[in-house]
């Protein structure tokens, strides 16, 4: 047992103790033995408190003479039951007690009261004040060490119990900060794939679009010479024919070699074949215009710039290009009287393509496949455009996730992912418009695109002009 120790005199109230700085109960070492504070003005009451506990070594007993001094005290030594006097000069015991329980760090601390009367109001008044038990002096030193061991060890299952709470609490709270962390990185990451995925995207079809805009080019240019050049060619050819059928009825025909290149070339043939091959020429040479033309109307270079578009070009421009796979495929397009849209015209084509697209892969499996296609003016604000097909539908488990990036339903190397997210984009978050969609699996599904008449967003808007020339393409599935 440690001897006594006196604390030096102080004219600073208890009250006014200094609970900033103290530290916490919960940050102190928590005793492993009973230690014990006697705050008495009597030092020959400490003396017999202390030989009262000798008996028990592993007591330690610390002694305060000073009651202006007892919470400093108690905050450096970290009793685990403190004995205090109930009558000192100058101070009240009662009101001592409730500075102790007003101290954060002395408020769970055990306070054995000790005083010279056995009355039931003072014992009462004691434990309304925050005291924890009650003796009178000098108590016997059995019940004293009972007290001290039952009042220490439940102070100290107290703390360890705070102690645990206080982990628990700290390693939940950085388990949640660790999720939640987790969760911003997954979100970035997931942001980051999807930005460098879409950049990708556009870098390669803006350069694909490039080229085969370059290409357009090339190929409209001898095309068109060719196909001007074939109506004087029927010309001189027809000019021909008859100079040769007058030749016939004025001149002998009789001449063997003449005859013989008459008979090698099969000249009747060659007469009734040739208007033939002139025909085909051309509708060849119209056909390859046609296409340029669609390319054309297909492809927007500048997609950044604000423009009067007609709906219908659009889409009929993205039906010839995909011309080829809709050849077994029943195409129904029924088309509304609609007012041109101010519009980003590539971006949208872009959208018609990928709706489309979808649908042609929706019924490769069916029996007598079909896409209907319809646009409307749903209001005066607003034009409609259904895509509508007969195929195999789209799961249940599928539809939430639909619009969500890198998300598909077909196999693996057929789809990216990314058609209906950036159609997504395109249709709201760049027109402000709304895209949605109805789907029974077996039966079909039908995408509805509603875009405004006008374009919404002032500060991205430029000046609205007619589509005047050739454009080149931006963008190509």
């Amino acid at each position: 047992m440690s001897g006594i120790s006196s604390a030096a005199s102080s004219t600073q109230p208890a009250a006014q103790a200094d609970t900033e700085t103290t530290p916490s109960v919960t940050a102190r070492q928590i005793p492993q033995s009973p230690v014990v504070l006697l705050i008495d003005d009597q030092p020959i009451v400490a003396e017999s408190i202390r030989r009262l506990l000798l008996s028990e070594p592993d007591i330690h007993f610390h002694y305060c003479s000073d009651p202006q001094q007892a919470i400093p005290c108690a905050v450096k030594i970290s009793p685990t039951v403190i004995l205090q006097d109930l009558v000192m000069p100058d101070t009240d015991g009662l009101m001592l007690v409730k500075f102790f329980r007003n101290t954060p760090a002395t408020k769970d601390i055990p306070v054995i009261v000790l005083s010279n009367r056995d009355e039931a109001m003072i014992k009462a008044e004691s434990f309304s004040h925050g005291a924890n038990d009650y003796l009178v002096k000098l108590p016997d030193p059995v019940e004293l060490i009972a007290r001290v061991r039952y009042h220490s060890t439940a102070y100290c299952n107290l703390m360890k119990r705070h102690e645990a709470d206080l982990t628990l609490a700290y390693n939940k709270e950085l388990e949640y900060r660790v999720e939640a962390r987790t969760a911003e990185l997954k979100q970035a990451l997931e942001n980051l794939k999807q930005t460098q995925s879409k950049l990708i995207h556009n870098e390669k079809m803006s350069s694909l679009g490039q080229l085969v805009a370059g290409i357009a080019h090339e190929i409209n240019n001898p095309v068109n010479f060719i196909h001007g050049n074939v109506q004087y060619i029927e010309t001189y050819v027809t000019g021909l024919c008859e100079i040769l059928e007058i030749y016939e009825q004025n001149f002998d025909s009789s001449t063997p070699a003449l005859l013989d290149k008459y008979e090698e070339i099969d000249f009747e043939f060659v007469r009734a074949d040739l208007p033939r091959v002139i025909k085909s020429l051309k509708v060849g040479t119209e056909r390859i215009q046609n296409l340029v033309s669609g390319l054309k109307a297909f492809s927007r270079f500048d997609e950044a710039e604000i423009k009067l578009a007609d709906i219908h070009q659009g889409i009929d421009s993205t039906l010839m290009i995909l011309g080829p796979r809709l050849k077994n495929i029943n195409v129904n397009c029924e088309y509304d009287e609609l007012p041109k849209i101010e519009c980003l015209p590539g971006p949208l084509n872009q959208v018609f393509m990928n709706i489309i697209v979808n649908a042609i892969d929706a019924v490769e499996t069916v029996d007598d496949p079909s896409v209907s296609i319809c646009t409307q003016a749903s209001s005066h604000d607003l034009i409609q455009v259904t895509v509508s097909d007969n195929g195999s539908g789209i799961p249940k488990d599928a539809q939430t996730k639909l619009f969500d990036a890198f998300f598909t339903t077909k196999s693996v190397g057929k789809g990216t992912g990314l058609g209906l997210s950036i159609s997504h984009q395109i249709i709201v978050e760049k027109h402000g418009g709304n895209i949605s969609f109805e789907s029974t699996v077996g039966q079909g599904t039908t995408f509805r695109i509603e875009i405004p008449v006008c374009y919404n967003d002032p500060a991205l808007r430029l000046d609205v002009q007619e589509e005047v020339g050739s454009t080149e393409m931006s963008m190509l599935l």
